[in-house]
Order: C-alpha cells, then structure tokens, then sequence
C-alpha cells in the first residue's frame, strides 16, 4: 500500500457518496464521509437514460463533495488522488458519456464499472473487518444487487450482479400507496425468479457461510430505524446485527403506511423513503436464499474498497 491521502467517490442509482482517507501500513483511517440522495436512476429503467435533472443533481453534490475534499488537501498532506466510480443505472443508460463529460468539466474522469467490478470492490471493503471468515456481502443499490461469496481477506470466490435494485423494484412494481399486497406479492416474486438459479448454483459454497455482511444503504437504515435514531450514529451501527424478524417487521412497518407517513419514520431519510420497500424485499429474499436468519451490516464498503485498490495500484506503480 502506498501511503497518502485518498479520495474515493461512489455514484449510485439513489445515493452519491464520497469517502476521503489517509493510508498507511496500518490500514484506511477516515477523515470524512460525505453523503447525499440524487436519485441518478429515476426512470432509467423506463427510458434508458439518465435525466437532465438527475445529472443536474449529481453534479451539485460531486460539486460539494469536491469542495470538502479540497479543505482537506495541505501542503503536507494533499489527497493524492481522487477516483470517481459510478455503477448500475450509469451502465444502463445511453447517455452515460454526456454525463461524463460534465464530470469531465470539474476534473474528475468518470469510471462507470461493470456489475462484477463493483461485486468485488464491495467484498473487499465490506470484509476488512471479519478477515477470515466465510462470508456472503450483498450491496442493495437502486439499480442492481451486488452478492458476493468468499472468505474474508480474500479474494471472492464467486459473485454475482443482479439488474436487482430499489429503484428498479418500486418503478416496475409498486405504484400504490401505500403499495397494494398483490404488488408486494409481485415484486418478491420477481426478485426470487431473478435470483434462484445463481444461488441453486452456489448451494455448496452457500452452506459454508458463518455469516451474511449488507453493506449500502438500505441495510444501514434497518438499524437506524430500529434503534429510532433521531441524528444517524455509524459507530452504533457498523457491525450491529439485524435478525429476520426484525428486517421483517421493519419491512411490515413501512410497507403498511403510505408515502407521507413513511416520510416521518424516525431513522429514515425521507429521500430514501420512496424505494426502502423494495430495498427491505430484496433484503429478505438474499437471508432465505443463504439460509441464514440474521446479517451484520458494515460501515465500510465499495468506498473503501476503491482506496484499498487505489492505494495499493499507486504502490505498484510507485516500484516500478
């Protein structure tokens, strides 16, 4: 790894993050995280392309984003890099490059990463705290579902990307409100048929699992909703276990109330309000198809694997 100062930037179909840390021998330390909900998906399952608003909205976040990372980068300590990845609903719309090249303008040079790429990515930074363990990460995004098999520390043994997402699930399936139960019916079945033939495959490897890491952020607002957090607080929910039950009745919960009310549940940004249905389904679907009643979720996740790869590809190219 070479040590230095790394910005990493994450645009998803929902959500658009950004994670700055300095790396050294001993591992990431992060300095921030910056987070916002630009919905770059909306409707890109319909049209195949990205909206003119979306990419307004995303472009006023990575412009924010760029303005706390340049806080950040001293004479003694300048961020070295900054890498910008954007995933499902990027890949699926034909307009990606136009979207691009306005990131272009602010002198970030856009990735958009295939499904398999983002997989790993996930696995590496989700696995950094339970080296050694056989585990299964799943990445709930707006447009796909990342799961990935291996042991902890390693590199996957088997993963998967899914055209499995929030977003996707609540414009192809839930236009109630609240959603109607033959629309919820609906949509679980259509994540199960999606997803039964890659896990009947990977039976073997998913019998050894000792346990399931969610990354993202419907995993992360299971725990905020259960412990009703007023101000969100990641070190109560990094690493905080979620059963079954209580994914289920957290999905009972919001699924019954309509749009506005779901709005005012404590623990859950109103932004993500619209899509945390589907979010909770799929959620279930993965724990019945790994045969595993509980997940842990983690804090750290593709970000952190994008600094990971970074800092050990400078390395490599630093010995050269």
């Amino acid at each position: 790894m070479r040590c230095g100062r790394y910005a990493a930037i994450d645009i998803g179909t929902v959500t658009c993050r950004m994670l700055v840390v300095d790396a050294d021998e001993s591992g990431l330390h992060e300095l921030t995280r910056e987070y916002a909900i630009t919905n770059l998906g909306e409707g890109v399952d319909a049209t195949g392309e990205l909206k003119p608003e979306a990419i307004d909205r995303v472009v006023r976040a990575i412009d924010g984003f760029l303005a706390v990372r340049d806080s950040l980068s001293t004479p003694n300590h300048p961020v070295v890099r900054t890498v910008a990845v954007a995933t499902s609903a990027a890949r699926d719309a034909r307009n990606a490059a136009d979207f691009a090249a306005r990131l272009r303008e602010r002198g970030i040079e856009l990735s958009v990463i295939p499904g398999s790429r983002e997989a790993a990515l996930s696995f590496s930074g989700a696995s950094i705290d339970f080296s050694g363990e056989r585990l299964m990460v799943v990445d709930v995004g707006g447009g796909s579902t990342e799961v990935v098999m291996g042991t902890g520390g390693a590199e996957p043994l088997c993963a998967h990307s899914f055209n499995v997402g929030c977003r996707r699930v609540t414009e192809k399936f839930l236009a109630s409100d609240p959603p109607a139960p033959e629309e919820l019916a609906q949509a679980r079945a259509w994540i199960r048929e999606q997803m039964a033939s890659w896990f009947a495959d990977q039976a073997k490897e998913a019998a050894l699992l000792e346990r399931v890491v969610a990354v993202a952020g419907t995993a992360t607002t299971v725990v905020s909703i259960r412990e009703r957090m007023e101000t969100y607080d990641s070190s109560r929910v990094h690493k905080a276990r979620v059963s079954r039950q209580d994914l289920l009745e957290v999905y009972e919960h919001l699924a019954a109330l309509p749009l506005s009310e779901r709005m005012q549940v404590v623990g859950l940004d109103p932004k993500r309000a619209p899509v945390m249905v589907a979010g909770l389904l799929i959620l279930l679907e993965v724990l019945d198809f790994a045969g595993i009643d509980a997940f842990t979720v983690s804090e750290t996740d593709i970000l952190h694997g994008i600094t990971l790869a970074v800092s050990h590809e400078a390395c490599e190219k630093s010995c050269l």
